[in-house]
């Protein structure tokens, strides 16, 4: 069996790493510092914490499952220790992105991150229709990226990958670049901003008469039939009205430059901030 050196095991994404790799055949040792970590570890996995010396003892694969702002000083401290050979998988792109790994060209480095579930699935449980993280029930598809290190071993991480974000239905390979235009490029400072925006434009108009349910109800239906047109999800057309109000409601709501958050400068300026 190959082991992994989970570190952070006790935190909130740790504890649903854990869960799923008690499901593989993964051997796991379970790296964490906190007391707190290590109850929630014993009460919500069944396991024992142990310390990093142990853990890494014969670890083929080291996942780092702390927050971006600490992963520089935790690969600091765990990167000089590592055979050669080992793999180290970070599961955000920010902070290898952001030169926040130390250099050592005798190990691998294997970037992954979920998609979470879609919006449009076939989801036939209550558990698979209620799990909008992923990781639980639903399915959901996962982004990696072979950082640094031989080919041969994006295998190793994309499995590691499939086990620690089951239920898996797509992989995609990408490099560090394109996994941070993802993210926080697509996903957050485009697609979280408007999101807000959208909240915001609801409360407005629950602030001017409209119930909060009937907003909420209108709001959501819409974006389920006019995100389904627009992103292929069925073929449609919109109305005219529909047309001639995004004509005009697009450059009220949209500077012309708005697309320069994609500017890989951009991408690097807001990734700094977050780390």
């Amino acid at each position: 069996m190959t082991k992994v050196a989970l570190f952070g095991a006790g935190g909130k994404m740790g504890v649903r790493l854990s869960l799923n790799l008690a499901k593989t055949d993964f051997d796991v040792a379970h790296i964490e510092i906190s007391d707190p970590g290590k109850d929630r570890l014993r009460a919500e996995v069944g396991v024992e914490a142990v310390d990093a010396e142990t853990g890494l003892e014969g670890a083929e694969v080291v996942i780092l499952a702390v927050p971006d702002t600490v992963i520089g000083k935790v690969a600091a401290k765990v990167v000089p220790e590592l055979a050669p050979g080992t793999m180290v998988v970070i599961l955000d792109a920010a902070a290898p992105f952001a030169g926040h790994l130390p250099e050592r060209d005798d190990i691998t480095y294997f970037v992954t991150h979920p998609c979470h579930p879609p919006i449009f699935n076939d989801e036939s449980t209550e558990a698979g229709r209620n799990d909008h993280f992923g990781g639980v029930a639903a399915q959901q598809g996962v982004v990696n990226a072979l950082m640094q290190g031989p080919d041969e071993h994006y295998a190793l991480g994309e499995a590691v990958a499939k086990a620690i974000y089951a239920p898996v239905a797509r992989s995609y390979r990408v490099t560090v670049e394109q996994m941070a235009l993802l993210e926080p490029g697509l996903s957050e400072t485009v697609c979280a901003s408007l999101l807000m925006v959208m909240r915001e434009a609801m409360d407005e108009v629950v602030s001017r008469g409209v119930s909060y349910d009937c907003a909420r109800d209108f709001l959501l239906g819409h974006m389920n039939i006019l995100g389904a047109v627009i992103f292929d999800e069925v073929e449609g057309q919109f109305s005219d009205a529909c047309n001639k109000a995004i004509e005009f409601g697009k450059p009220a709501l949209m500077r012309d430059d708005w697309k320069n958050v994609l500017e890989m400068e951009e991408v690097a300026a807001s990734i700094q901030r977050i780390t």
